[in-house]
């Protein structure tokens, strides 16, 4: 099992493939796991990069406040030991934010960034509502009830749910907590018009309340494509993945072409 010790935590990671990297970020009690299609479908052609966020499956707990700055630290540490000198950062949900995050705080690092059912914020009752329930049940230390929930959404098999469930009721509770919250107090839309790298933006048609971070993030963002899959909905890496790796694919062929 790869482990890097990362600023003094236990980090377990997936790398899998050649050639240009793609880091992958998930949210909240999800782990690496929920990227299983990706790293299938993109690592014959690409270095195709996973981890556990601290306090998530098979990392170990942080002493540490999970904030999106420390991730990104993590990411930045996991990438020198890994040789990698810059990649594609990919981040699904929340996990989004913090992709974000990293092209604003280390662009020399980034060849651009993949955000899949991402925001920039949080402003609207609903997504509010959902992550304030997912600090709640981890306060009360129901992680098992969060992966449960969250499996039985991101599954497409009994054997791909039993996995995310098993691999996600591992998470510790305190640090999957600290990672909702931070989630509701993130703000960087303001931020938004210093990337100037590629940013590829994927959504769900069925996702309607997530339209409107796809049209501000669209607006905001100097070089940003905006796509949505028909027929989905939030749950994109899982429920369409073949048709995400593909667009994946010629984002990454098209932007390497233009900007390298």
């Amino acid at each position: 099992m790869p482990i890097a010790n990362i600023q003094g935590n236990a980090l377990y990671y997936i790398d899998r493939g050649q050639g240009t990297p793609i880091l992958f970020i998930h949210p909240p009690v999800l782990t690496s796991l929920n990227f299983t299609y990706q790293i299938q479908g993109l690592s014959p052609h690409f270095r195709t990069i996973a981890f556990d966020i601290r306090g998530h499956g098979k990392s170990e707990p942080s002493q540490q406040a999970i904030t999106y700055p420390l991730i990104v630290e993590d990411i930045k540490c996991l990438m020198d030991q890994l040789h990698i000198d810059k990649c594609f950062l990919c981040g699904y949900s929340t996990g989004g934010s913090v992709a974000l995050e990293f092209l604003l705080t280390y662009p020399e690092r980034a060849w651009g960034g993949i955000i899949i059912g991402g925001m920039s914020e949080v402003n609207d009752w609903r997504l509010w509502k959902k992550i304030c329930l997912g600090v709640a049940f981890a306060k009360l230390n129901a992680i098992g009830t969060i992966a449960l929930s969250l499996a039985i959404g991101q599954s497409t098999n009994m054997s791909l749910l039993y996995k995310l469930f098993l691999d996600a009721k591992k998470g510790n509770a305190q640090n999957a907590e600290q990672y909702y919250r931070y989630s509701l107090a993130y703000n960087c839309t303001s931020q938004l018009h210093n990337i100037h790298l590629p940013v590829l933006l994927t959504y769900g048609e069925e996702d309607k309340h997530f339209h409107p971070y796809a049209a501000m993030l669209h607006q905001q963002l100097p070089m940003s494509e905006l796509v949505f899959f028909k027929n989905t909905d939030h749950r994109i890496p899982t429920k369409a993945p073949s048709s995400l790796n593909q667009l994946i694919e010629t984002f990454i062929h098209r932007t390497s072409h233009i900007y390298r």
